[in-house]
């Protein structure tokens, strides 16, 4: 361990050296190196340029089967997958939906988008992941059941599903969460946008929900610019997310429309690029969990750094590595800390801010929110893109280690 203590400090000092002319390291890009132009280029021989194509219905078929779903239906982007899910599973106005504190806006967003109102819960500090633990508190003080389901008693309106946002490509605890779902009479719908790859008890995250939503931002583990995909094994569903997403066309001849549909559809040049990212989807995954291993081995000698943490019978992707900061012992906080690497040229970001922070969602219903707040001071996402190199890490390593070694 002294060995390596020492070779990570020789590298701090080569990093404050040249870092002034050191290359820019981003937080997460795309990393493009299989089948991704081949398919694309005859989208564009043969034409099929738009929503529909062999790739779209063959993307729609191999994704569902590796996360383990029977049907797949590909969307525009993310949060059009959620809020597809969300319109799918029958969440209407005035429900209201329990969804993680911590998370990026759109999953909230999408709830909103369909009249409902969110919950927002805690999360645990070891994983960062729902408070399981929490929700079955709400559920049993906050809720209790009459003639219209399960009723919050301080809103009086119906709880309806619970939405958990497995983040930075860790899962939720799903097993306990499934069993108060079926106890309360609860959908599951996944936000699994960053758990492309995750298994929980050896089976991917969505095995214990109704209906999961996915996205391939350009900045996720695999990508197709800009894309989603909804996922189930209930053919009703499906179909019905297949109809939303199309405009709700009834007749494509004679342009019927009987309800109010969406323009969420995929083309057939993303779905291109999305079947040769799936393709190489073991590696990235791959290379993902050895970038936490270097991190892990690097960092874990230093005081006041907490690392990322992999739960029992769990397989975490590692979407972002992210580190918490204690400024009392480490000797600055992790606003400074990301200045520091902003001006060594590498990019990191804080988590995002907490709904309950956020100006549209301060009114919402916020569930003893604790440890968001104080992951949201103390956490840092540092570079983890596939394509990260060994001697791109080493930097960011050495810029971390010198930072707390010159105060």
């Amino acid at each position: 361990m002294h060995g390596c203590v020492s070779i990570w400090k020789g590298i701090a000092q080569v990093s404050t050296q040249s870092e002034k002319t050191a290359t820019y390291i981003p937080l997460s890009v795309p990393h493009i190196s299989g089948n991704e132009w081949e398919y694309i280029k005859s989208c564009l021989d043969d034409g099929w340029v738009s929503s529909v194509g062999a790739f779209v219905n063959r993307f729609e078929q191999e994704f569902a089967a590796y996360v383990g779903q029977k049907f797949g239906v590909a969307t525009s982007s993310g949060t059009s997958a959620l809020h597809t899910a969300l319109m799918v599973a029958g969440i209407e106005r005035d429900d209201e939906v329990m969804v993680s504190d911590l998370t990026f806006i759109a999953s909230v967003n999408s709830i909103t988008y369909v009249g409902a109102h969110p919950v927002l819960m805690d999360v645990e500090p070891n994983y960062l992941q729902m408070d399981v633990a929490k929700v079955a508190d709400f559920l049993g003080k906050e809720c209790e059941h009459r003639a219209g389901g399960l009723i919050n008693k301080s809103t009086g309106r119906r709880v309806k599903a619970i939405m958990p946002v497995h983040v930075l490509g860790h899962p939720v605890d799903m097993q306990p969460l499934r069993q108060l779902a079926d106890k309360y009479g609860l959908m599951i719908i996944n936000d699994a946008s960053e758990s492309v790859g995750t298994l929980y008890h050896g089976s991917p995250v969505t095995r214990w929900a109704e209906i999961s939503a996915y996205s391939f931002n350009g900045n996720k583990i695999m990508t197709t610019g800009s894309g989603g995909m909804v996922t189930t094994d209930d053919e009703a569903f499906a179909k019905r997310a297949k109809y939303l997403t199309t405009q709700a066309k009834d007749d494509p001849v004679e342009y019927v429309h009987e309800e109010v549909g969406y323009n969420y559809r995929l083309s057939n040049l993303q779905a291109a690029l999305g079947v040769a990212q799936l393709e190489q989807i073991e590696r990235f995954v791959a290379k993902k969990r050895r970038i936490a291993a270097r991190y892990e081995s690097g960092l874990k000698d230093m005081r006041g750094l907490c690392l990322m943490r992999e739960a029992p019978d769990v397989f975490s992707t590692y979407w972002l590595y992210t580190v918490q900061i204690n400024a009392d012992e480490y000797g600055c906080d992790s606003r400074a800390l990301m200045a520091r690497l902003k001006a060594a040229n590498i990019e990191a970001r804080p988590l995002w801010r907490p709904m309950h922070l956020l100006t549209p969602y301060q009114r919402a219903q916020a569930y003893k929110i604790e440890v968001t707040d104080v992951l949201y001071q103390q956490s840092l996402s540092l570079p983890s893109s596939v394509g990260l190199t060994d001697e791109e890490q080493d930097r960011v390593i050495g810029v971390v280690r010198n930072t707390a070694d010159a105060l």
